[in-house]
């Protein structure tokens, strides 16, 4: 039963991988400049963060909706205040969800370890669907010298259902956005994220 269970579930979740990618090509279609009102604020004495100008500019939010924030290409990202002190909500659960599922192979803060890499650098050049992809159907990277295979989590509702937090999580890591700190203070949880919650949890 359990066998024919993860059968049926990894089509579902790699379809619904699929819908949200289709979801993100439809909002690139409003791509539009950085919203100074959404403009991060970051910390200044934070060494930890390494903020890259670039990234930085590219990720910026242009939109904010139900309490999730999307850059130009309409892909969601993160938004820090406060001087480095506030987050959105997005950012602090993708922080809370990575240190629970994926900081034991990938190292705290997305920093890596001698058997996985460090995902603070992989997102700076993967794209949204390309993390989708990896995270729902595993990868392997194995010739005459290494030998690393990511698992699928396809099945794991406490990572997919938690998608989009995680990225932007790791996006805000990449970009230098946040550094190796715990988010000190949150955007209220939006009722759409409650919603989709329950619903992806089946609750």
């Amino acid at each position: 039963m359990r066998d024919l269970s993860k059968a049926v579930l990894r089509p579902f979740v790699a379809g619904l991988a699929l819908a949200t990618v289709a979801v993100v090509a439809v909002h690139a279609e409003d791509a539009k400049k950085a919203d100074p009102a959404l403009a991060n604020q970051l910390n200044p004495n934070d060494k930890t963060a390494e903020p890259d100008e670039k990234l930085l500019a590219k990720d910026a939010a242009v939109k904010v909706e139900d309490g999730k924030y999307s850059d130009a290409a309409g892909t969601p990202t993160f938004r820090i205040t406060e001087a480095g002190k506030k987050v959105d909500w997005y950012t602090y659960s993708g922080y809370r969800r990575y240190h629970a599922e994926c900081h034991v192979c990938h190292g705290p803060d997305g920093m890596g370890s001698t058997y996985a890499p460090a995902l603070k650098d992989s997102l700076k050049y993967l794209s949204y669907e390309e993390f989708v992809g990896i995270v729902v159907g595993g990868k392997q990277d194995v010739n005459a010298s290494t030998q690393k295979v990511m698992p699928a989590f396809g099945d794991n509702k406490n990572v997919t259902c938690y998608m989009d937090d995680l990225y932007v999580y790791l996006k805000a890591r990449a970009a230098g956005a946040l550094g190796r700190v715990r988010p000190g203070d949150k955007e209220d949880k939006p009722e759409a994220a409650r919603k989709q919650e329950k619903e992806c949890l089946g609750g």
